[in-house]
């Protein structure tokens, strides 16, 4: 099992409860295919700059252990979702 962290924004033009259903549903993704090590709800920051008009985001950290082929079907699921407004998964292993 290799360890890798996701960071990801969720749209903060979302209700509490349907952000919390976003999390909870990559939460999900995770377990079902690797173990989840560490979940950090940041909460809402402020954006680098603007994405889709947008100024705010709800930041969620996620530290977690897979195998190697998981992050590329982890990456397409987060690309495809309308709550997700960016991610990053990064392997932590690699040097």
């Amino acid at each position: 099992m290799t360890n890798y962290e996701l960071m990801f924004i969720v749209d903060s033009t979302l209700e509490d409860s349907a952000r919390e259903q976003a999390v909870e549903t990559v939460k999900g993704i995770i377990a079902a295919n690797g173990e989840i090590v560490k979940a950090d709800l940041w909460g809402m920051k402020k954006l680098a700059y603007p994405i889709n008009k947008k100024n705010e985001g709800y930041y969620v950290l996620v530290d977690f252990k897979s195998d190697g082929e998981f992050p590329k079907e982890l990456d397409r699921r987060l690309k495809i979702s309308d709550s997700i407004v960016r991610h990053m998964i990064i392997n932590k292993d690699e040097k």
